[in-house]
């Protein structure tokens, strides 16, 4: 192909050279340019002929056509970019409406509910908290509480931290049997060391989370202590000896933690008043009120409405009433409804296992003259009794219950 290249290259250069000029001949031998050969003469060379001229010229452009990369002009550059442009353009408009389809439906959602959520309160900080948030907020309050007194920061570790209640009792117990050893032999060093590898204290004490702060904040001290029989030392908790005061002050300490209760988040009644409407006996109400989520239990209520019929004639009262409980328990929680004399509407929530008497304190609570006597009738025309323990969910006043 480079052979075939450089004849047709040398035949167009021997048709522009003209009469008269001179060209280097190939490399193969001749003389170089104004040189003469040996017989003193120019060898004489045929002009190539038209056809060949032809033949030459398209192969030449087709190899140079081949070689050279496309060049866009101005316009075409101009062009690609403005399309660019455009479709970035187009796809963050799309981007921006699919994610306000999405915001507009979480907020058509939202405002479908009767109520945004189930919320609670820290008794400790006073903080307004969702049901994800309520744990892990207890646990820090109490922990910030040692700043301000260890001991009761270490009796609210102990009895929140800790799911077992029986192992809470039993380290309870165990711990107060050290410090009524320690009052009652204040001189004898053996009840003031406590050897961490014991298998009471591991068993009962130790597991216990908040048992090894509350003993520090009685006055205990990590030490490396020698065991006879042993080579190397072991960690004792150790309490120096006492003044009659310091352990009138240990018997004080012992009887908080014998004392101590969960740190419990308190519900949020969210009460509110508005006017009667339309929507007054709608209640559409978020996952957190229920055991089962919303979709298992729609379609338990579908299952059941298809064979109440069939079943109503062959289920005696005690499996009704066996089958009313259990459905009972699918609500953790109640929006109830009371309607006030003037029309108006008073809504809270409570849990679906709360007392009767606790939806007449809050009824009571939200009146300005809650000192007068006033009646509370469930649906069905059910009068409830203040006086009476039943749970709310027992008088069927459930999460899609109204007063």
């Amino acid at each position: 192909m480079k052979k075939l290249f450089d004849d047709i290259k040398k035949d167009i250069k021997f048709k522009s050279a003209g009469p008269g000029k001179k060209l280097t001949e190939d490399s193969r031998g001749a003389p170089e340019r104004g040189q003469r050969s040996s017989g003193g003469k120019q060898p004489h060379r045929d002009a190539p002929s038209e056809g060949s001229q032809r033949a030459g010229a398209a192969a030449l452009a087709r190899v140079e056509q081949h070689q050279r990369p496309k060049v866009h002009t101005s316009q075409d550059a101009i062009r690609n970019q403005v399309k660019r442009e455009l479709e970035a353009e187009a796809a963050a408009l799309a981007e921006k409406d699919k994610a306000a389809t999405a915001q507009g439906t979480a907020a058509a959602t939202k405002e479908c509910l009767s109520v945004s959520g189930v919320y609670f309160t820290c008794p400790l900080t006073g903080a307004t908290l969702t049901k994800s948030q309520r744990e892990v907020h207890i646990k820090e309050a109490i922990l910030m509480r040692f700043k301000e007194d260890d001991v009761e920061a270490s009796v609210m570790m102990i009895h929140t931290f800790n799911k077992d209640k029986e192992k809470v009792k039993a380290a309870v117990d165990i711990i107060s049997k050290y410090v009524e050893n320690i009052c009652k032999n204040p001189s004898e060093e053996k009840y003031r060391k406590l050897k961490l590898s014991n298998k009471v204290f591991q068993d009962k004490v130790r597991c216990v989370e908040g048992s090894r702060e509350f003993l520090q904040a009685l006055g205990f001290t990590s030490t490396m202590l020698p065991v006879d029989g042993q080579e190397e030392e072991e960690e004792f908790l150790v309490l120096p000896e006492q003044s009659s005061d310091a352990l009138e002050l240990m018997k004080e300490r012992r009887d908080r933690l014998q004392r101590g209760e969960p740190v419990r988040a308190q519900l949020d009644r969210q009460a509110q008043a508005f006017r009667a409407s339309e929507n007054a006996t709608h209640f559409e109400l978020p996952p957190e009120f229920y055991n089962l989520s919303a979709e298992e239990i729609k379609r338990e209520q579908q299952q059941r409405s298809d064979l109440v019929e069939k079943n109503s004639m062959l289920r005696t009262k005690a499996m009704r009433e066996r089958d009313e409980q259990r459905e009972r328990r699918k609500y953790n929680y109640t929006l109830l409804r009371i309607r006030l004399p003037d029309g108006h509407l008073l809504q809270g929530t409570f849990y679906a296992w709360d007392r009767v008497p606790v939806l007449f304190s809050f009824v009571r609570d939200s009146l300005v003259d809650g000192w007068q006597p006033f009646e509370l009738i469930a649906p069905g025309g059910q009068k409830l009794q203040e006086s009476e323990e039943m749970a709310l969910a027992e008088c069927n006043l459930v999460s899609d219950a109204k007063n």
